[in-house]
């Protein structure tokens, strides 16, 4: 059947109606299933032309002997039309850069970063940062925002370059949910600061009536010591948020907190209504979420700066501790840090990128949105600590005495610090609605890693806009109902957990795997060439600089992986977990464990599928799944040039899955072209 190509190459575009695996050069021209419309022929009007897997043959087939047996061939069924509806396309770069820059600045820059920076060494902290940054964070982020962009899909139909690896797609799919179930319980906890904002005094303020024997000197508490060392803002946080005081621990999460529980059917309404039309609705909504916290920081790094005590608190945030390089714990926090801020391996870059156009320059916006956001963390941290420098020298004590760590750093200081401020209620409505925009940034991000998965594995509901909206409205109320454990009145342990293993070890070793899977599997030279592939007009310097993050892929990347893993196995083994001075039960740290390990089980899972559905022995049934499918590459051929990029001896599908013993035999074809 060798004659075979040279049939196709007299009718190139007769070959479009293929199935959906196979690699299209160009836009067909006849209605789908009429493959004969247009065809001009010496035949009689009575003849029925001859076709081969729905391939109208060429017309000088002419043989007797085997004219009929292409006869009595019917056409094979070609797709529907619609069998793979357009994919959504950002209106434009600065939508995109603007998403990715609110899905990475989130609330981790407020709180997180500042206090890692001034736990471990001030300033020296920034050194350790940087190499992650650039070693680690940079290169996983543009491996995930090529890879989604050459792909043109979500995190699991993105492996059709490699299905051994498509277990990465579904850790990252797991990861995502986890992280979407707590997030927005943070932006209730946010709601409901936002609306008790509104009033005057600070419901946590010394000012209110309500505080006033926890503002006194202790005394008048009269050998309530415990409660007379809690200033008002933790005991609003504790009573009035929480409830955490009515709860024994994990065992005990007691009732639905109710004001807690519509400020998430709030939160999640916002989330469904802004998501409705995919990136059409959110991409217009960043232009205000990711631009607003710039705007609030600057006006709170300008009040900060004038206030008493604020350059203590600057010169705490960045004295050096050159000692603490030799620490291991510096250095994990600092990666730790990366992978939070920049939200890697979660699956929200990649399916953000899969709606970009296939030229766009993903090493330009790989480091304008990495160096945007640690650069957004560093400058926040002087927002910060001149508010935390000023309340320290209000209240005397050392600048570490008025720090925390995670919500409680969000939640507890920087009230306190409001409330210290004139004008407290402008100030700290500002700085809660800040919070909120950074939320539901990263929130969106989180969300488009899972709605985009399940849509590109049934496009159907792609198609079907009723279909569509149904699903994401279940998929919200779904998150909502399983949300409602977090705000309960034991909740903060239920959150504290799921926040302290779903981004551990289980992200670690699925960005783990996909380095590895894309730089020996699928080959880092291939991948390269599919970025100067996407920069169309490839400056010099891009070039050059993928010569950098070749070397990343293969050695810095994967070691600097492997030796944060390690730190984090030992680690957990060695220390315990807690939230204030409730430490968690071994079986509730157990629990912890099996959510990371579900997550990244579903790598060496769906290797097994993956192997298992090939033949031959087990090498023949490796090499093959390591193998791109027919199907990649598929959506990307609707740019320019894109039929260049096409592989034809990959192109198996249309000649070989339709035939049967009826078809004719290699000599009958051989002397019917002869003829």
């Amino acid at each position: 059947m060798k004659p075979l190509p040279e049939q196709r190459g007299e009718h190139p575009k007769k070959n479009t109606e293929s199935s959906p695996g196979e690699m299209h050069g160009e836009e067909p021209k006849t209605a789908p299933g009429n493959l004969s419309a247009g065809k001009t022929t010496t035949t009689s009007e009575t003849e029925v032309p001859a076709q081969l897997n729905g391939l109208t043959l060429a017309h000088d087939v002419i043989d007797p002997t085997s004219q009929p047996q292409f006869d009595s061939r019917p056409p094979s069924p070609a797709p529907p039309p619609d069998a793979h509806p357009p994919r959504d396309q950002w209106g434009g770069k600065y939508e995109f850069l603007l998403s990715c820059i609110g899905y990475c600045v989130g609330l981790g820059n407020v709180w997180r970063f500042p206090y890692l920076c001034y736990r471990n060494g001030g300033g020296v902290f920034l050194i350790p940062y940087f190499i992650m940054l650039f070693f680690t964070g940079v290169p996983l982020f543009l491996m995930e925002l090529s890879l989604g962009q050459y792909g043109a899909a979500g995190p699991i139909t993105v492996w059709k370059c490699c299905p051994l690896l498509k277990g990465i797609g579904i850790g990252m799919l797991c990861v995502s949910t986890l992280v979407c179930l707590y997030y927005n319980v943070i932006i209730a906890w946010t709601f409901y600061y936002l609306g008790s904002s509104f009033q005057s005094p600070l419901p946590w303020s010394c000012s209110a009536i309500s505080n006033a024997g926890l503002c006194g000197n202790g005394t008048a508490l009269n050998g309530s010591s415990e409660k007379s060392h809690l200033s008002p803002t933790e005991v609003f946080w504790n009573e009035r948020v929480l409830g955490v005081v009515h709860s024994q621990g994990l065992h005990d999460p007691g009732p639905v907190r109710w004001p807690l529980a519509i400020c998430l059917l709030i939160a999640w309404v916002i989330i469904f209504l802004c998501m409705l039309k995919g990136i059409r609705s959110s991409g217009k909504v960043v232009y205000v979420t990711a631009t607003f916290p710039y705007f609030v920081l600057i006006v709170l790094i300008i009040r900060g700066a004038t206030l008493e005590g604020s350059l203590q608190g600057v010169a705490f945030y960045l004295t050096p501790d050159w000692e603490r390089l030799a620490s291991a714990q510096v250095w994990n926090d600092a990666a730790s840090q990366i992978f939070y801020s920049l939200g890697i391996g979660v699956g929200g870059l990649l399916s953000m990128a899969s709606y970009n156009k296939f030229d766009n320059n993903v090493i330009r916006d790989t480091l304008i949105i990495t160096i945007g956001n640690c650069s957004t963390s560093f400058f926040a941290g002087f927002a910060i600590f001149s508010i935390l420098g000023h309340m320290a020298w209000r209240k005397n004590v050392p600048v570490g005495k008025v720090a925390d760590t995670g919500p409680g750093l969000a939640f507890v200081a920087y009230p306190e610090a409001l409330a210290l401020l004139p004008g407290s209620v402008f100030w700290s409505i500002l700085f809660f609605l800040m919070l909120f925009m950074l939320g539901v940034d990263t929130l969106f991000g989180n969300m488009e890693g899972i709605t985009t998965a399940v849509l590109d594995e049934f496009p159907q509901l792609r198609r079907n806009m009723k279909h569509k909206s149904l699903f994401l409205a279940a998929l919200c109320f779904a998150f909502y109902l399983m949300g409602l454990l977090l705000i309960t009145d034991g909740g903060i342990y239920w959150f504290t957990l799921i926040d302290s293993f779903s981004t551990s070890f289980g992200l670690i070793i699925i960005t783990l795997f996909m380095c590895l899977g894309i730089a020996f599997f699928y080959g880092v030279n291939q991948f390269c060439q599919d970025i100067i592939d996407m920069i169309c007009r490839c400056p010099p310097w891009c070039t050059k600089v993928l010569l950098y993050f070749k070397a990343c892929w293969v050695f810095c990347t994967p070691f600097l992986l492997l030796f944060i893993l390690t730190y984090i196995f030992i680690e957990m083994y060695n220390t315990s977990l807690h939230y204030g001075k409730y430490v968690f039960p071994r079986w509730g740290k157990a629990l912890g464990v099996c959510m990371g390990a579900t997550c990244c089980l579903q790598i060496p899972i769906w290797a097994i599928v993956a192997i298992s559905k090939e033949s031959g022995t087990l090498r023949d049934r490796f090499r093959k799944a390591i193998r791109p499918l027919n199907s990649w590459r598929v959506n990307n051929l609707n740019s320019e040039g894109a039929g260049e990029r096409v592989e034809p001896e990959r192109v198996e599908a249309p000649f070989t899955v339709n035939l049967t013993d009826m078809d004719f035999t290699a000599m009958t074809w051989e002397n019917g072209t002869q003829a």
